[in-house]
């Protein structure tokens, strides 16, 4: 007599498993966000996942995950930069001032441009910390000041790239995958220091209870002003990409736009804008949430007007989401 064994319930086990892991995941809402918007750009336009299309999709993630990895540090840090996307157009100019007007070599003039940018971070920080001005409002009188001296000194004209640097212009965003890989290196490089180094653990520890961290003995304006500099610095590192990118220097690149599209993707991925939580990996699927959203709308043929309104519900959509996956992960205790 043959007997039958009852099915084996391992694999249901391991879905379950898996599912169960996957959901404690902080960056899991915003994984299946953008999963869902591929899948749907895919079936409703063919060449959505061609080459040429990933490569411009690539160009629109690349400059906002950029500055929102430094942006998050930040955030997570209880603190906000308004004036990194006048950074990104200051930036450029510089390296054309020292290049052109002053005959500094290319990469000297570039490391000059990101120096000025951490500077300008600096002030921020200081100013922050130490005259206790919100930095809401320290920042964004920065805004104001960038902008002038950017106008000023371009007499509001584009320029073209130094001749003598495009022989880096391939590997400094030229190349078509160029700007995505230093986006992508500059991920993982901040999400190791926000997540495996003393700097990242004193960064959160500041954020959720800046009294406790001081009293901890923590150096809470240290870690401030640090992460101020680092946002100021990688907006200028942007802008300088950027424009190898399009072979020219705007005076009105970046601004506000550049900055709300990276905090918008922190916050997307699961930042929290009061501080204290944070994950870059997770902006930088904000960030691809907001470029596959910008190109599959283009794509399809969505009238440009419409483009914010359906943004702002695909935001809501994700961080509802990532509340309600919060909630999964805690085991649905608030």
């Amino acid at each position: 007599m043959i007997t039958t064994s009852p099915p084996v319930a391992l694999p249901r086990r391991f879905v379950r498993r898996g599912a169960d892991w996957f959901l404690r995941i902080r960056e899991a809402s915003i994984i299946l966000v953008t999963i869902g918007l591929v899948i749907y750009f895919q079936a409703s336009t063919p060449v959505f996942l061609t080459e040429g299309n990933l490569i411009t999709i690539s160009h629109y993630v690349a400059p906002v995950a950029i500055i929102a990895a430094g942006q998050v540090l930040l955030l997570v840090s209880g603190e906000i930069d308004l004036s990194v996307g006048h950074v990104y157009a200051l930036a450029p100019y510089l390296m054309h001032f020292a290049i052109d007007y002053y005959g500094v070599p290319v990469l000297p003039a570039i490391a000059i441009a990101i120096a000025v940018g951490a500077c300008i971070g600096l002030v921020n920080g200081l100013i922050t910390v130490v005259l206790r001005v919100p930095s809401f409002v320290t920042t964004l009188g920065m805004l104001f000041l960038i902008s002038g001296i950017t106008l000023m000194t371009s007499h509001a004209y584009p320029t073209p790239i130094p001749e003598k640097a495009r022989s880096v212009a391939s590997w400094l965003g030229a190349a078509p995958w160029a700007e995505i890989t230093w986006a992508l290196i500059i991920v993982a490089v901040f999400q190791i220091l926000l997540s495996g180094t003393r700097w990242g653990l004193h960064t959160v520890a500041v954020g959720g209870n800046q009294h406790g961290a001081s009293e901890a003995g923590v150096r809470v304006n240290r870690v401030k002003i640090g992460n101020f500099m680092i946002v100021s610095s990688l907006g200028a590192l942007t802008g300088i990409l950027e424009s190898f990118y399009v072979n020219s220097i705007e005076p009105l690149a970046g601004g506000a736009n550049i900055m709300f599209a990276a905090v918008a993707a922190a916050v997307i991925g699961g930042t929290a804008l009061a501080g204290g939580s944070g994950t870059i990996v997770g902006a930088l699927f904000g960030a691809i949430v907001l470029g596959v959203l910008k190109d599959g709308f283009n794509l399809i043929g969505i009238n440009a007007d419409r483009f914010d309104l359906i943004l702002g519900i695909a935001i809501l959509a994700a961080m509802v989401l990532n509340v309600y996956l919060a909630r999964l992960r805690t085991g649905g205790r608030t």
